[in-house]
């Protein structure tokens, strides 16, 4: 473990994100799962489990870190040295194990197992994280022996907000919207994407967003056509179609919006089609209510859509998860989606962003979406920016 006397300079949980009982009451929820499963120790590695579970956050989570939760008693956390005075200001964990650059990640957690005591017991680890890498896990399971699959443990209990979670949903929710209006009136003939995007972050930075899980999409002309481009200094022109797809985030909790804006005279396609992306998200909203399937929504949609002739157009989900994100993504599209024969049924507390993209490939793409809280009879939008089209 690292020198207390080094840590004791930093105060604990000093930065954290939510109080202590906060996190107490996430670990509880956990272990009461481990116990029903006969689990004595559960690993995981994700950088959005250790923060749900612990409040641990740092841009460095690239590199291998593990928390490790007992079915009895404290967590504790194996991280790198340097991450480990960050982590006593983010966290209220007093074991932590540090160990230095060069040093074998898998061998400090097998050596911090094997000090508290776990080694031999029934250890289940989240096989699905992100930074569990094949050689981690090999050598892990050289010097601890074979473990159960944990994945899951912890998404499940994500899935439902509590009221702070909530909380920082509509923080987030409120400084996307100023990027997004800095955005669109940053938009119009002879601005370049670039100055776009730098108008949408600077924007949402400065009404008090922490850096996003991914970049803001800003794509015009036949670019917005293409899935998933984004600004590389195209010059807005007349005749454009401009998609801005953007996220705030506010405690790791991040909430996103698309809208789109049509530069002077544009295809009449598209006109028609942006009227069919808000018809067809007001359907889904519509299905959003307790009681309800994920798959429902979406189902919704699609009807829009398949009626409207533009089925080629739409290929894919029609909503996703929000909540707790680090890089590479703004969603928790790995715990819930809005999805044709995905049968979870909604409760209240849970959250989406429904994005309604329509595509011309390679000419166009419309897209109107909200990010949504769901209620006890239905379901709130968390933006307060309008889904009219936007004209230049």
């Amino acid at each position: 473990m690292i020198e207390p006397a080094l840590l004791e300079r930093v105060p604990q949980g000093g930065d954290a994100a939510f109080p202590q009982h906060e996190f107490a009451t996430r670990i509880a929820g956990l272990q009461a799962r481990l116990r029903a499963d006969g689990i004595d120790l559960y690993l995981t590695s994700g950088a959005e489990n250790i923060f749900y579970l612990s409040g641990q956050q740092t841009p460095g989570y690239y590199v291998f870190q593990c928390l490790a939760v007992p079915v009895e008693g404290a967590p504790f956390l194996v991280i790198r040295e340097l991450e480990s005075y960050n982590a006593r200001f983010n966290t209220y964990i007093t074991r932590i194990y540090g160990y230095s650059d060069g040093f074998s990640a898998a061998q400090a957690l097998a050596a911090a197992i094997e000090q508290e005591g776990w080694r031999g017991k029934r250890i289940a680890i989240d096989r699905g994280a992100w930074f569990l890498t094949v050689n981690i896990y090999a050598e892990l399971t050289a010097r601890v022996g074979d473990m159960l699959d944990g994945s899951g443990y912890t998404e499940a209990l994500r899935r439902v907000k509590s009221p702070l979670e909530i909380a920082a949903l509509e923080l987030a929710a409120g400084e996307n919207d100023a990027g997004m209006r800095a955005g669109i009136n940053a938009t119009r003939a002879g601005a370049d994407e670039n100055a776009i995007a730098g108008a949408i972050m600077g924007a949402a930075i400065a009404a008090g967003s922490e850096y996003m899980g991914m970049e803001p999409f800003v794509t015009s002309g036949p670019r917005s056509g293409v899935p998933h481009t984004t600004w590389r200094r195209r010059v807005i022109h007349n005749g454009d179609v401009v998609v801005l797809e953007t996220a705030g985030c506010h405690h790791r909790y991040h909430a996103a919006l698309f809208r789109t804006i049509m530069i002077g005279s544009v295809p009449q396609r598209a006109r028609s089609w942006y009227d069919v992306t808000r018809e067809a998200l007001a359907a889904a909203m519509a299905e959003i209510k307790p009681g309800k399937l994920c798959s429902d929504p979406h189902d919704a949609a699609q009807r829009v859509i398949d009626a409207a002739g533009a089925t080629d157009a739409y290929r894919k989900r029609t909503g996703y998860s929000m909540g707790i994100s680090f890089a590479p993504d703004w969603g928790e599209g790995n715990i819930l989606h809005l999805n044709k024969d995905y049968d979870v049924e909604l409760v209240e507390g849970m959250a989406f962003h429904i994005p309604i993209t329509l595509r011309e490939y390679a000419q166009f793409t419309v897209a109107c979406s909200e990010t949504v809280i769901v209620t006890k009879d239905g379901c709130r939008s968390l933006s307060a920016i309008p889904q009219d089209l936007i004209n230049r």
